[in-house]
């Protein structure tokens, strides 16, 4: 009986990981209350170093996400002065050197969702729609936005991470689905101002939460992981 469990209990976890994926259109259906509390209970057991637990999170739903949605949207779409200066992120989450394989890699997931979407290269008016539907939350019923303490370091970042899976994959077992998304962390201003964040906290990362669309071919987009040899090395001797 407990190796059937165990077998069980293997299965599970492994399906919801195999089965994450960023979803990029959600139905309108209503997430329950009771379920993103518990999902972020569930997630908030991810281990942190001397149990700091340095995650905060901001759901927003209804009214307070589409408030929030159209007044970064209205600053994603002004036109840009061109002496204007460059919108500044919270962090910078991309490397500021491109270099093989991560530049490939990045390319190939564009080229891929651009294809699925039926956008040419050269569409920057579909390219920056499609980027633009970031700040909707890509019509998902509930958006989260993840903040941090300033003064908290790199190690507490690495425990932010173990937290987020815990979200998406507590989400992929009650049937949601998520897309984590860097987008958010140049509105950090807009942000704090709409949901009254400290200025001692800065904006991590958000989310999108809630149904996938299954008619929506974005949502087909599967993509491509390496092979075990390209990542791992095994020393036994």
């Amino acid at each position: 009986m407990e190796n059937k469990q165990t077998a069980e209990q293997q299965h599970f976890v492994d399906a919801a990981i195999l089965s994450r994926r960023s979803i990029r259109a959600f139905l309108p259906d209503a997430v329950p209350r009771a379920d993103l509390e518990r999902i972020l209970e569930v997630a908030a057991r991810a281990p942190s170093g001397a149990n700091m637990q340095p995650w905060k999170v901001y759901v927003v739903s209804g009214a307070a996400r589409r408030r929030l949605s159209d007044r970064i949207l209205a600053a994603y779409e002004m036109p840009k002065e061109p002496e204007a200066p460059a919108r500044t992120a919270s962090y910078t989450y991309y490397p500021r050197q491109w270099t093989a394989p991560f530049i490939e890699r990045r390319r190939k997931i564009g080229l891929d969702l651009y294809q699925l979407l039926g956008l040419e290269r050269g569409d920057t008016a579909g390219m920056a729609a499609q980027h633009g539907r970031n700040f909707q939350f890509f019509d998902a019923p509930v958006g989260l936005i993840f903040t941090i303490e300033r003064v908290l370091e790199q190690g507490s970042w690495l425990d932010y991470g173990m937290f987020l899976q815990n979200i998406m994959l507590a989400a992929r077992a009650r049937g949601l689905d998520t897309c984590p998304q860097a987008a958010f962390i140049h509105y950090h201003d807009i942000i704090s101002d709409e949901l009254s964040i400290p200025a001692s906290e800065m904006v991590v990362c958000g989310m999108a939460l809630g149904f996938a669309d299954p008619a929506k071919v974005e949502n087909r987009l599967t993509t491509e992981r390496e092979a075990l040899p390209g990542f791992v090395k095994f020393f036994e001797e």
